[in-house]
């Protein structure tokens, strides 16, 4: 089962490009983010004419998360538990056959200090509240999308200057790290070891072409899921087309139904 995460930075503007995508690469199951959309305005009929299947938590202007899917998709959770009182669309999760699945759009966090950091630092707890309870199912589990961090400084080409950057805050990678030793692999660098590979670009200042670059788009595998780990990469591929999102897809294979 191939599965690739994306953050599109609105659907509308790169509907194309994701179309693209889904015929050349026919990944398996492909996580959104950041459609900008509502639900109503996902594009459904072009999505289901390339095959897939999609379960969709939108939010007008900002945010918004799905996942499309060959097979079919069971079990939907909109919105990540925790606070009832939480608005965006940033947390959907389903089951595609044997692997539990999860579309994630992380809180970016800047300014810091500030409550956007603060609501950061609140929504990773609540990803390790869940997490925990997902772990108890022993199953394979994927937890994948735009985390909005950088777990070290090698995933990041200029660490001296993003130190006060809430991707690299230290409280910010205390949480991940919490995240990751409840038994989770991070699954492009369970295959790369230390090797550097970005997944983001700024449109500003030559960021691309200069490979000025951060790693902030993950796949995170429970232990189940970690034991069918094949291959994982990051495609570079589509920030290099015109009016490219600013992150690029990343994907892994993992040997399941």
């Amino acid at each position: 089962m191939k599965i690739a995460t994306w953050n599109v930075n609105s659907l509308n503007v790169r509907l194309g490009h994701v179309l693209d995508y889904l015929k050349e690469e026919q990944p398996d199951v492909l996580l959104l983010q950041e459609l900008k959309m509502i639900e109503e305005r996902f594009p459904e009929l072009e999505i289901g004419d390339a095959g897939y299947n999609a379960v969709v938590l939108g939010q007008k202007t900002y945010n918004g998360v799905a996942i499309l899917s060959k097979q079919p998709i069971e079990d939907v959770r909109r919105g990540l538990p925790g606070d009832d009182s939480d608005e965006q669309a940033r947390y959907i999760e389903a089951v595609i056959g044997t692997v539990r699945i999860a579309s994630i759009y992380l809180p970016n966090g800047n300014p810091t200090p500030g409550e956007k950091f603060d609501y950061k630092l609140a929504w990773m707890r609540r990803l390790i509240s869940h997490a925990k309870e997902l772990l108890t199912y022993e199953e394979p589990l994927v937890l994948a999308g735009d985390f909005n961090l950088c777990p070290l400084d090698d995933d990041c080409w200029n660490p001296e200057g993003f130190a006060e950057d809430a991707l690299c805050r230290p409280e910010s990678r205390a949480l991940y790290r919490e995240l990751i030793y409840l038994g989770l692999t991070d699954a492009w660098r369970a295959i790369h070891g230390n090797q550097i590979g970005y997944s983001y670009w700024d449109y500003q200042r030559g960021a691309w072409p200069k490979d000025h670059g951060v790693r902030i788009d993950h796949m995170l595998l429970s232990p189940q899921a970690a034991d069918l780990l094949t291959a994982s990469e990051v495609d570079p591929r589509p920030r290099a087309k015109e009016k490219a999102s600013d992150h690029t897809p990343v994907w892994c294979d993992i040997n399941a139904g």
